[in-house]
């Protein structure tokens, strides 16, 4: 884990609206001094999304744990929402989504879908839920409603199993940046069992919640929940990375995979978060204002071809055991060190601000600066950023940008310009 920043006297948090023990605990560590929300606060860390308004007032030095805009994935309709326009675009490329339809609205495209694909499995969630509440698996047609307001997704009947239990991945993602985009995910998540072993759908056994759902709050509660960091309901996905490995697997391409629908997945939204950004944020130049852990669940089909199932803005930062208090530490401690709060002097910034604000009132002229000026100073912004990143990533690895070999930037590329125009 790296080192605190215990130099750095000047260093506060606010964590008003944040109930997570860990996140007090490694912020102290990391020498923070923890202060009110309507004090001072150079971090404002909270479990809530925030809304444009929220941030507009924000200091250049001050940082939010949130972007504005980034509903336009961690909702579920409006994932599903965003995923169906970019596979319009890119059908080869975006089949990384179960098929989706946001009911009501949709509901005549489900009919004609369900007409010409017969006994398929349904899975029906609320449209902003979380923790596995409210979903249910049906195969009955007459159990989705056309006025309910719910998201129907194709069920995945053919899961990739371990001695023969569904499971899914949560992978803790890391966006330090909207703009430019600088994505990472932490390397040792965790590994979520269903608690019963599975069998393909069917009437006696639809409503096994235990079977057919990943979730730990919904799987905690099965007598069958099983307390082993090697072989238990919960594992890291380094123990389940070393068991793939023995049995064959070719793990660095699964995860070059997963890499790839991960950064596609904020692709899709990246416009969007843009667009908030350079709205809210236009005297941050120092540092990136908002950062963002995601907690994106990952399932994988019996071919190994990865499935985003959905993202979390506010994963759980509970600590239910010794592996949950391990990574999760490590995660948040990881996060802070990578952020570089030694970018952005709180002193300094207060002077420029002063001295803008000085200027707009006296009607002064401030020259500005050249477009060849401006991109010598993004560079060299960019070379610093790449400089302390290299030497601060902790766990984390980054995956955009990246120079990993068979990542398709140009595509990449495309996809964001896009997807610009398309919003």
């Amino acid at each position: 884990m790296a080192k605190s920043f215990a130099s750095f006297k000047w260093l506060s948090v606010s964590l008003a609206s944040c109930k997570y023990e860990v996140v007090r605990r490694m912020t102290k560590k990391f020498g923070f001094k923890e202060v009110g929300e309507n004090d001072d606060w150079i971090l404002y860390w909270t479990d809530y999304s925030v809304a444009l308004e929220r941030v507009m007032d924000m200091k250049s030095y001050q940082k939010i744990n949130h972007f504005p805009g980034m509903n336009e994935i961690c909702r579920k309709d409006l994932l599903a929402r965003n995923m169906t326009r970019m596979r319009k675009m890119f059908p080869k490329d975006y089949d990384i989504f179960p098929k989706t339809w946001c009911l009501p609205a949709d509901y005549g495209d489900f009919q004609a879908f369900v007409r010409q694909k017969k006994n398929k499995t349904y899975i029906l969630k609320p449209e902003s839920g979380c923790q596995g509440k409210g979903i249910w698996v049906t195969k009955s047609i007459k159990d989705i409603k056309a006025n309910e307001h719910m998201i129907c997704q194709l069920y995945i009947s053919k899961p990739f199993l371990i001695d023969g239990f569904k499971f899914d991945f949560r992978i803790y993602v890391l966006l330090t940046s909207c703009d430019p985009l600088r994505i990472f995910v932490f390397k040792d998540g965790l590994t979520r069992f269903a608690t019963c072993r599975y069998c393909e759908p069917n009437t006696s056994n639809i409503d096994n919640v235990y079977m057919h759902l990943t979730n730990y709050s919904i799987n905690k509660h099965s007598e069958d929940f099983v307390r082993d960091d090697n072989a238990g309901s919960k594992r890291r996905i380094s123990t389940v990375n070393k068991y793939m490995r023995d049995h064959g697997y070719d793990v660095d391409k699964l995860w070059r995979d997963i890499d790839d629908v991960i950064v596609k997945t904020i692709i899709s939204a990246h416009a969007v978060l843009r667009h908030n950004y350079r709205t809210c944020f236009q005297n941050h130049t120092k540092t990136s204002a908002c950062f963002e852990i995601l907690g994106i669940d990952v399932m994988l089909d019996k071919k190994l071809k990865p499935l985003i199932i959905e993202v979390n803005h506010s994963p759980s930062f509970n600590v239910d055991s010794a592996l949950d208090k391990e990574i999760k530490s490590t995660l948040v401690g990881d996060t802070l060190a990578l952020l570089n709060f030694g970018a952005s002097n709180r002193r300094k910034c207060t002077e420029e601000e002063r001295k803008r604000v000085k200027d707009r009132l006296l009607g002064r002229n401030v020259k500005k600066e050249t477009k060849e000026e401006q991109e010598q100073a993004h560079e060299k912004y960019l070379e610093s950023l790449d400089n302390y990143e290299t030497t601060h990533l902790g766990n984390f690895r980054r995956i955009y940008p990246s120079e990993s070999k068979g990542f398709n930037f140009d595509l990449v590329n495309e996809l964001i310009e896009k997807g610009s125009k398309e919003n």
